[in-house]
């Protein structure tokens, strides 16, 4: 089936010497569940704000987890957009790494999250898939602001984050499994991310895509 011209986003891409990010098709979205549901982190933490994978996996969390990309996709609006992002690793899907942005055509700035399956961390994978989006976004879309967030206690985001040359931007606490949490905040100017521009990252599908993220 080829891409309708009204959702040009299945036909983008963006590829690492590394890694494939994509959108991805329904097919996929089923993918991404089952491997989330197969176990993302240590049960004895939670990395995420909304802490979906405390949900049971005999279904219900694979089904919330179809709900909230259905969503995301569903409300994708020029003025507050939630793009997410099938990584690709060999061509299996090994995590997903999302960006989003309000009134992005004004502002320039953006946020991002992710995440991997657990057999496929501690081996880079994530400072890729992030470099990735940094680069659709800072070079694609001609943003001025990349910012994230990560709990104090996660040293792998953080370091993430450090390593791509993110400055501090403050910290506050949230409950997370009803007890409060040192979260750090990070953002990184464009003008720091063109210091560390990398030339092999390539993307394709974008021209078609950005009237959809409130571009002309």
């Amino acid at each position: 089936m080829s891409t309708p011209p009204w959702w040009p986003l299945f036909d983008l891409t963006i590829s690492t010497p590394r890694l494939r990010l994509v959108y991805p098709t329904d097919g996929q979205l089923v993918e991404i569940a089952d491997l989330a549901a197969g176990g993302i982190h240590d049960p004895a933490v939670m990395p995420f704000g909304v802490p979906f994978t405390d949900l049971p996996t005999d279904g219900t969390q694979q089904r919330g987890t179809l709900q909230h990309l259905w969503l995301k996709r569903a409300t994708f609006a020029p003025d507050n957009w939630h793009l997410t992002l099938a990584v690709e690793l060999d061509g299996q899907i090994v995590g997903m790494q999302d960006a989003l942005a309000k009134d992005f055509d004004k502002l320039g700035a953006f946020e991002t999250g992710s995440w991997l399956g657990k057999d496929f961390q501690g081996i880079g994978i994530g400072k890729e898939m992030r470099a990735a989006v940094l680069h659709l976004l800072f070079e694609g879309l001609g943003a001025s602001e990349a910012c994230t967030r990560a709990w104090a206690w996660n040293a792998a985001s953080n370091g993430v984050t450090k390593a791509l040359g993110y400055e501090p931007n403050g910290q506050d606490s949230k409950l997370v499994r009803g007890k409060p949490t040192l979260s750090y905040s990070y953002r990184l100017p464009r003008d720091e991310w063109l210091k560390r521009r990398r030339d092999d990252i390539v993307i394709e599908g974008l021209a078609p895509c950005r009237a959809l993220f409130g571009l002309t």
